[in-house]
């Protein structure tokens, strides 16, 4: 059987070389900068089949491009760990800047855990051609993208043309303790408002237990502002926007001053040891991101809750409106137009997101219909979470807010750095909201956005 896989990838190889050198593709270029018209959608570097691609990978997602290369052994690959790109630190951006310099060292494929690469790498800059190849123009089959869960390729989609695969789907949902819940005879809450009355009995009745942390720079913009329906960060054409005035900003605002001088929300990073220690079995209820089932609840390293004890609710809402959610990243995956084995990256490509293999190392909810369904029935099945697990991560899946923008920078960086000290200072979100805005829009106008 290893036999015939193998045999059916290298025929599956020759045709699309085959293919690629029947459109000109194989003709010379300069550094691999600039090449003839693939036929693809962008111009291509000499193809050299069978040489060796280089993969970008974060260490959570190591696993499966190491998984990849035990399985594809007829694949040459080099796999190399960065940051992700996490906390919008821009490592991706500014390193494909100093290859596009040097005309040489691109990646084949890399992986990141922010969403809005796209506005940056679909474009070309100062003479270079995109990094990203455009995948839906002849590259990757209609048919493999067609099996993405709706409006998973939205963000890395421009005017039409699609240069990113997404890795997981992140929308938040609202995990909770049931056996703290039942022995404080609590419920579970549905609303934004219930949420904040929780915490005012809770802070009264329990001090000491906790419904969540504003101390990630995640946090705050994406489970709480966008799960609000908050315009903070919006995007249209080349205007954006930031809107703290609008009624769902403020409402969200008060919400967490609120929740943060009672104690309920606290400023210990998620990540971080001195949460795990202070909290791991303290935390009553907690809105968050999909992928918090792995890197948190079920993670020696971190939280590791007792199974049976964290249970996943719908997600939040305002009470009497849409009933939508934020969303936490969810990583993608982008190929290099620069790549001389374009045939080896569309194979990981395929794998990394949508085999059962992959899908049972990711830590969060699959970005491809099948591996979704694999990886939902795999957590239920497991016994560990209470409650309807699959039901309410797949309610939040299709509840994303579509109010929120993705310009080419992250909203991270202006949280990390205006919002986070404030609190540890002691000052309020509403003491600093107009420094925190003015931050977002003087990052978006160094981007080239036009602001209002």
């Amino acid at each position: 059987m290893a036999t015939q896989r193998r045999s059916r990838r290298f025929t599956k190889t020759l045709a699309i070389t085959a293919g690629l050198a029947a459109l000109g593709l194989l003709s010379a270029c300069s550094g691999g900068s600039t090449g003839t018209d693939s036929g693809f959608g962008f111009p291509s570097a000499e193809q050299e089949d069978g040489s060796t691609i280089t993969v970008w990978v974060d260490a959570s997602r190591e696993p499966i491009a190491k998984a990849f290369q035990e399985e594809n052994p007829d694949v040459p690959i080099s796999i190399e760990t960065y940051d992700g790109n996490s906390g919008g630190s821009d490592t991706f951006k500014t390193k494909m800047a100093l290859f596009d310099q040097s005309g040489e060292g691109w990646p084949d494929v890399v992986f990141s855990t922010q969403t809005n690469d796209a506005s940056w790498a679909a474009k070309e800059t100062n003479g270079n051609q995109a990094f990203a190849a455009a995948l839906n123009k002849g590259y990757l089959d209609q048919s493999f993208l067609d099996g993405f869960t709706d409006g998973a390729l939205d963000p890395m989609t421009v005017d039409g043309t699609v240069y990113g695969l997404r890795n997981d789907l992140a929308p938040v949902v609202l995990w909770y303790n049931k056996p703290l819940l039942d022995q404080f005879g609590y419920d579970i809450p549905k609303t934004w408002e219930d949420y904040e009355a929780l915490s005012t009995k809770l802070a009264a009745e329990h001090p000491g237990y906790i419904l969540g942390t504003v101390g990630d720079s995640f946090v705050g913009p994406y489970v709480y502002y966008w799960g609000a329906q908050a315009p903070i960060f919006q995007l249209d054409g080349n205007t954006f926007s930031s809107n703290f005035d609008d009624e769902h900003s403020k409402k969200m605002t008060d919400l967490l001053d609120t929740m943060v001088a009672n104690g309920t929300l606290v400023q210990d990073s998620v990540f971080g040891s001195d949460f795990v220690t202070k909290y791991s079995d303290k935390i009553v209820a907690m809105p968050g991101p999909a992928w918090y089932s792995g890197a948190l609840f079920q993670n020696p390293d971190s939280v590791n809750a007792p199974a049976g004890t964290i249970g996943a609710a719908d997600p939040l809402y305002w009470s009497g409106e849409d009933e939508v959610t934020g969303n936490v990243g969810g990583g993608v995956w982008y190929a290099s137009s620069h790549s001389k084995n374009l045939a080896a990256v569309k194979t990981f490509l395929e794998f990394v997101t949508s085999s059962d293999t992959a899908a049972k190392l990711n830590a969060g909810l699959p970005a491809y219909d099948s591996a979704a369904s694999t990886w939902l029935d795999t957590q239920a099945a497991s016994g560990f979470f209470a409650g309807d697990f699959k039901g309410s991560v797949q309610t939040a899946a299709s509840s994303v807010w579509g109010g929120w923008g993705f310009p080419s920078f992250s909203p991270e960086t202006a949280y990390a750095s205006v919002v986070i000290p404030a609190l540890a200072s002691g000052k309020t979100i509403a003491d600093v909201v107009p420094a925190w805005q003015e931050e977002i829009l003087n990052e978006a106008q160094v981007q080239g956005y036009d602001t209002k």
